[in-house]
């Protein structure tokens, strides 16, 4: 992805290239606990997960689709608030802006929580409300997710609440290369959190480790006084913003099995050794051409002991637009205080919620 960025736009892409620094640390629970996965979790398939509780399952994985859930159940604090804007960039830097704010409830790697559940299929790890309040035309559309291990009814279990329908209804579609509400198809579900989708539509390869300039302490594009007008510029985020750094990676290879249809063909991904953090894809259409590239900025938050990636991009090489998500750079702080019940995230509570 870098490379093609390089070739396309030799005049004004560049990558600033600083000293690497390794400040990543959790919580002490989280990583006794990952000590224990190492040799109790297991994976049966590729979205069965078992045995493992609180840490990251698979600390020294063997198979491909290991590190997609260590990314997927790593620790991100209790509780969150967050704004999650996004933009649609054209070629000459223009944007079309969309807020939205997410509520999360996590339920593994939860530290708070009595008793966190095992990771096993058909189990909840996470609920998810997020409330879009602008553009007008999208306002006021709530998508639901309890997010679970496994797929198909054992899985995701999504809805969604459309302003126009004024009603919640069960969404299947909040899943794989379907495009998420509101971004005009410039990032599927599938894409949400670099990777967010289950496994079972592709073979997965652990091709090993290597070392890779990557978007790493990027804090200058993640936070204030940078604006999202600062961030877009034509063809590409503006390159004065992110901050890259050598790091090693896991690369992991995707290819869409052929009984079971997906946009992308192939896609090569790559992992933070350290946070085990999504923090580049490269994505192939059909004829094996690179159409997509995907980078997620890296973030440490000292104050609670985890990492993001905030922004994350999508390069569209095929229509010269890209896509910048989880934004938060003019709006308040991400809100890791806030306390929810069980009961905020069930359907019926949206529907109240919405008929206020």
């Amino acid at each position: 992805g870098h490379r093609e960025l390089l070739r396309r736009f030799p005049d004004s892409y560049k990558m600033q290239v600083y000293t690497s620094h390794r400040k990543v640390n959790f919580p002490e629970a989280i990583k006794a606990a990952t000590i224990e996965n190492a040799t109790r979790a297991s994976l049966e398939g590729v979205d069965n997960p078992t045995g493992a509780y609180l840490g990251f399952p698979f600390p020294m994985p063997k198979s491909g689709a290991e590190p997609i859930w260590n990314h997927r159940v790593k620790w991100r604090g209790n509780t969150i608030r967050r704004f999650n804007n996004q933009m649609i960039v054209k070629q000459d830097g223009d944007f079309t802006l969309t807020r939205i704010v997410e509520d999360v409830l996590f339920y593994y790697a939860n530290t708070e929580m009595e008793s966190p559940p095992m990771l096993e299929p058909g189990t909840d790890f996470l609920r998810y409300l997020s409330e879009t309040l602008s553009p007008p035309r999208i306002a006021g559309t709530y998508i639901l997710v309890h997010e679970k291990a496994g797929f198909g009814t054992e899985g995701r279990a999504a809805w969604l609440y459309a302003p126009i329908l004024k009603r919640i209804r069960r969404a299947p579609a909040v899943c794989c290369d379907n495009p998420y509400e509101g971004t005009d198809g410039h990032q599927f579900y599938d894409q949400v959190d670099m990777y967010n989708g289950v496994l079972e539509r592709f073979n997965w390869k652990l091709l090993g480790k290597r070392e890779m300039y990557i978007p790493y302490n990027s804090y200058k594009i993640a936070t204030p006084p940078t604006s999202y007008d600062d961030i877009a510029s034509p063809n590409h985020v503006n390159p004065e913003l992110p901050r890259y750094e050598l790091h090693r990676v896991w690369v992991v290879e995707s290819e869409n099995r052929e009984d079971l249809r997906h946009t992308f063909k192939k896609r090569v991904i790559y992992f933070d050794e350290d946070s085990w953090n999504i923090v580049a894809v490269d994505g192939y259409d059909g004829r094996g051409d690179l159409f997509q590239y995907q980078e997620g900025h890296h973030v440490f938050a000292y104050n609670m002991l985890l990492t993001g990636t905030v922004p994350e991009v999508i390069y569209h090489f095929n229509s010269g637009r890209y896509f910048v998500t989880a934004m938060a750079n003019e709006d308040r702080a991400v809100d890791f205080s806030v306390k929810f019940r069980e009961s905020d995230f069930e359907a019926a509570s949206v529907q109240r919620r919405t008929n206020r």
